[in-house]
């Protein structure tokens, strides 16, 4: 090794999905060492071209590396996966898909196991792997130092976020940023619904659309001061009951042009509960209370 040279982390990934592929890329392209297991061998015999050691055992591909990173279907597969495998001193990184609850489980099952534990919430999609201008990052929970001692590694692929002890809080965020991306694509659907019938592209229809979102997106900040503070009526630009009022409009409109409501009702008939609980004077924040079981 050159006095310039820097020795980069060895990784072991398990689970050679898109994601996977993706990730596995990313840490070869970098110079990092990678073993790589999937339950179907076949899909590492790309990587092995590549560079990558190909381990016929999740077992083996454990024992190989200190850092274990997993990117696997479910929960359930991490379990079977490594089922029977001496995970004991392994830094285990799990950015498979799930639930806070199953990290929280899943953390508790690494301690009991000897083995340190980090859970990851991927904010993105195979082709912004290895590409830091698309913005791409992952949400991580879990032991500090544990993320700190692989910051740099994880952060090769994509981003990295630290939100918290808390092993459940990367898929909390996770889920959170992805409900209200179905939110919004959900009010973009009913856009697009009311003009198909129309003499209107959508395209352009696109653009104004995409405008208008990204114009009334800073109402995130009101909405999380006024949970913050308790003050609902705090910086109120459209009080509720003017809002609710208008509501008809939209139902009647969408009615006219043969679209289902079915998108929006279900969030104007918590605005009219919270109108009906007194909430004439606030903002659109009391929903989110209503909410909250």
């Amino acid at each position: 090794m050159t006095p310039n040279t820097v020795e980069k982390t060895p990784v072991t990934l398990l689970g050679l999905g898109a994601m996977g592929t993706a990730l596995a890329r990313a840490w070869l392209a970098a110079g990092h060492p990678l073993t790589v297991w999937n339950r179907t061998p076949a899909r590492a015999a790309a990587l092995a071209a590549e560079g990558a050691t190909v381990a016929d055992s999740a077992a083996a591909a454990v024992a190989a590396n200190n850092l274990v990173v997993l990117c696997l279907l479910d929960d359930a597969s991490v379990g079977e996966a490594l089922a029977g495998t001496d995970l004991t001193g392994r830094d285990l990184v799990n950015l498979t898909t799930g639930t806070p609850a199953q990290a929280r489980a899943r953390a508790a099952w690494a301690d009991e196991r000897g083995a340190r534990y980090l859970d990851g919430g991927i904010m993105a999609v195979p082709p912004m792997v290895g590409v830091p201008q698309a913005g791409g990052y992952v949400f991580y929970s879990g032991s500090r130092e544990l993320f700190e001692r692989h910051r740099q590694t994880l952060g090769v692929p994509v981003g990295t976020t630290y939100v918290g002890q808390d092993a459940g809080y990367a898929a909390l965020h996770d889920v959170a940023l992805l409900s209200a991306m179905y939110g919004m694509f959900a009010g973009a659907a009913h856009a697009f619904a009311l003009i198909r019938k129309e003499d209107i592209d959508p395209t352009s229809l696109a653009q104004l659309l995409a405008d208008w979102l990204v114009a009334m997106a800073p109402a995130v900040h009101r909405t999380a001061e006024q949970l913050r503070s308790g003050d609902y009526t705090e910086g109120v630009v459209s009080r509720l009951a003017m809002q609710v009022a208008g509501t008809p409009t939209f139902l009647s409109t969408a009615e006219q042009q043969g679209v289902s409501p079915e998108l929006l009702s279900p969030y104007f008939a918590l605005m009219r509960r919270r109108l009906a609980e007194g909430g004439g004077d606030e903002d659109l924040s009391g929903v989110v209370d209503l909410l909250v079981r």
